[in-house]
C-alpha cells in the first residue's frame, strides 16, 4: 500500500489576522478553524481564570481584560529586548507567535484528520534577518519543521499565477496589511516567477490608519468634554476597536457613526466621522505606499506602463482611497477578484505544494507540474559589515536574488591580534550605525602576525528564507576558520 503524504501547510502568519492553506485536488484551499472562521484574529490572551486564550477568544476578552492580552505582536518580531507582560511572565515576540501558530497547527490537524508537522510560512518582503530568523524559531516552538520562509508578495503572486494560467506577465504586487507594507514586482514566464524588486515599510499598515481616528476621537473628546481618555487603559481599548470598526464601516458608507456610552464616568463619546475626513486624515500614509512603489518601480527599471497586471493584497486595500491612488498612479485598475485577505495563505500552500511535490492544477483545470515551478525571490536589504570608522562595507546589495553567497576579505588592525569581530549590518546607509545589527561574527585563533598581514576571506550565505549564514577560510593556509554569529539574547535557543 502507498504511503500517504502528509500536507504541508501555507501560513500567512499575520498582523490583525492569520490564515492557514493546503493543497487540495490541486488547488489551494483555505481551511477554517476549531470557530469556524476562514481568518484567526493574531491574538493571545489569558483569562481572568489565568487560561490560555488564541485567537477569536482572546480578542473577545480585549476590552474586558486589556491588561492580559496582547494583538499586533509582528510588529515587535526580531526586537530581542521586547518582553510581553501576560499573566505575571514576559514573553517574547515569537514565543507569542509561537502561540497563534500552534493553534493554527492544531485546527489543521482537527480539519484534516491527521497530524501536521511541516509548513511554509509568511513575511513581509522588508522583513530583515532576525525577523525572519524570529519567524521561523516561531514555528519550531510551535512543533512545526519550517521549509521556507517566503515573502508575503511573492506568495500573492504565486496564488494568482497559478489561479489564471499566467504565462508571460509581469505583475505588482501592492501589499497593505494590519502592521506591515511591501511592494515586489515580479516577471512570470513560463512556470518561473522571478522577483525583479521588492520594497515596503514593516511600521506602516492598517494600525497606523486605525490610529489616525483615535487620534482624532481623543482630541475631539478632550476639546468637548475637557477628559484626556489616553491614560484610561480600558476606554483606549475600546476607542481603538471602535476606530477599527470606523474604517471597516467607510469602505462602504460616507459617514460613519462612533458611539461609546459610559467611555468615562458617566460621559459618552458620541461622534461621526465621514469618509473625506479619514482620508484627509490619512493621506500622508497613502502618499507613503505611492513613495515606496515608485522606488521599487526605479529598482526594476521600469515604468508604469511596464506592468501588466496590478494585485492588491492585505485588508487595508479595502480603503476606497488606497485602491484609487494605486489606479491613479499606474494608469490602469487593480486586480480585486481574489480575495486580499486570504490569497497570501494560498499562495504559502502553493510554496508547500512544490516543496512537497503534490499535484498542481491551474484555474483552466490544467494540470500543473509542481516541480517545472520556480521561485526566484531576492533580498529586499543590502548586508554588509561594519569596519573602522562607522563605515559599511557592502557584501550583498538588496534585490539580489536569492540564495546567493558573497565574499569579502578581512585583516587584523594591530599586530599579533588573535581575534577579529565585526557586525553584520541590514541596510542601505553607509554609516553603520544608522543600518540594523544582526549580530555580531567573531574570528578566532589567528595565528600571531604583524597588522594587516592575515587574509581571511569571509563568505556570506543568504538562503532561500532570507537568513543568513557566515564561514571564513584562512587565504594563507586555506584552513577553515571558526565563525560564530552572534545573535542577540532574545533570538538565541
Amino acid at each position: 500500500m502507498a504511503q500517504v503524504r502528509s500536507k504541508v501547510l501555507g501560513i500567512d502568519l499575520g498582523t490583525t489576522n492569520s490564515c492557514t492553506a493546503i493543497i487540495e485536488l490541486g488547488e489551494p484551499k483555505v481551511i477554517t478553524n476549531s470557530e469556524g472562521k476562514r481568518l484567526t484574529p493574531s491574538v493571545v490572551g489569558f483569562s481572568k481564570k489565568n487560561e490560555l486564550l488564541v485567537g477569536e477568544l482572546a480578542k473577545r476578552q480585549i476590552v474586558s481584560n486589556p491588561e492580559n492580552s496582547v494583538q499586533s505582536i509582528k510588529r515587535y518580531m526580531g526586537k530581542p529586548d521586547y518582553r510581553v507582560p501576560l499573566n505575571n511572565e514576559h514573553y517574547t515576540p515569537h514565543g507569542i507567535s509561537a502561540m497563534i501558530l500552534q493553534k493554527l497547527k492544531v485546527d489543521a490537524e482537527k480539519y484534516l484528520g491527521d497530524a501536521v508537522g511541516k509548513a511554509v510560512i509568511t513575511v513581509p518582503a522588508y522583513f530583515n534577518d532576525s525577523q525572519r530568523f524570529a519567524t521561523k524559531k516561531a514555528g519550531e516552538m510551535a512543533g512545526l519543521d519550517v521549509l521556507r520562509v517566503i515573502n508575503e508578495p511573492t506568495a500573492a503572486a504565486l496564488a494568482y499565477g497559478l489561479r489564471d494560467g499566467v504565462q508571460d506577465q509581469k505583475i505588482l504586487v501592492y501589499d497593505l496589511g494590519g502592521g506591515t507594507f511591501d511592494v515586489s514586482i515580479l516577471k512570470i514566464k513560463h512556470g518561473v516567477f522571478e522577483v525583479l524588486a521588492t520594497c515596503g515599510d514593516t511600521e506602516l499598515g492598517g494600525d497606523d490608519f486605525d490610529r489616525k481616528i483615535v487620534d482624532y476621537l481623543l482630541s475631539e473628546f478632550k476639546e468637548a468634554e475637557g477628559t484626556d481618555l489616553s491614560e484610561n487603559v480600558e476606554a483606549m481599548q475600546r476607542i481603538k476597536e471602535a476606530a477599527e470598526r470606523c474604517k471597516v464601516d467607510l469602505s462602504s458608507l460616507m459617514t460613519a457613526n462612533v458611539d461609546l456610552p459610559y467611555i468615562s464616568e458617566n460621559k459618552r463619546l458620541d461622534m461621526e466621522v465621514s469618509r473625506e475626513q479619514f482620508e484627509a486624515m490619512t493621506e500622508d500614509l497613502v502618499n507613503k505606499t505611492i513613495s515606496i512603489m515608485e522606488k521599487s518601480l526605479k529598482d526594476a527599471g521600469l515604468s508604469p506602463q511596464d506592468i501588466d497586471e496590478v494585485i492588491l493584497v492585505g485588508g487595508s486595500t479595502r480603503i476606497p482611497a488606497v485602491a484609487k491612488r494605486v489606479e491613479d498612479f499606474m494608469e490602469k485598475s487593480p486586480l480585486q477578484s481574489i480575495n486580499p485577505d486570504e490569497v497570501v495563505a494560498m499562495g504559502a500552500a502553493v510554496q508547500a505544494g512544490i516543496l512537497g511535490n503534490e499535484y498542481l492544477k491551474s484555474s483552466g483545470n490544467q494540470q500543473v507540474d509542481s516541480g517545472n515551478l520556480v521561485l526566484l525571490d531576492v533580498t529586499s536589504l543590502t548586508l554588509g559589515f561594519e569596519t573602522v570608522g562607522d563605515t559599511t562595507a557592502f557584501i550583498i546589495p538588496r534585490n539580489t536574488t536569492i540564495p546567493t553567497r558573497n565574499s569579502k576579505v578581512f585583516t587584523t588592525h594591530y599586530d599579533n591580534q588573535e581575534v577579529v569581530r565585526g557586525k553584520i549590518l541590514q541596510g542601505e546607509e553607509q554609516e553603520a550605525s544608522k543600518n540594523v545589527a544582526l549580530g555580531t561574527i567573531i574570528l578566532e585563533n589567528i595565528p600571531p602576525s604583524l597588522k594587516g598581514v592575515p587574509r581571511i576571506e569571509v563568505t556570506f550565505d543568504i538562503d532561500a528564507n532570507g537568513i543568513i549564514n557566515a564561514t571564513a577560510r584562512d587565504l594563507a593556509t586555506g584552513n577553515m576558520r571558526s565563525v560564530t554569529i552572534e545573535r542577540p539574547a532574545g533570538l538565541n535557543d
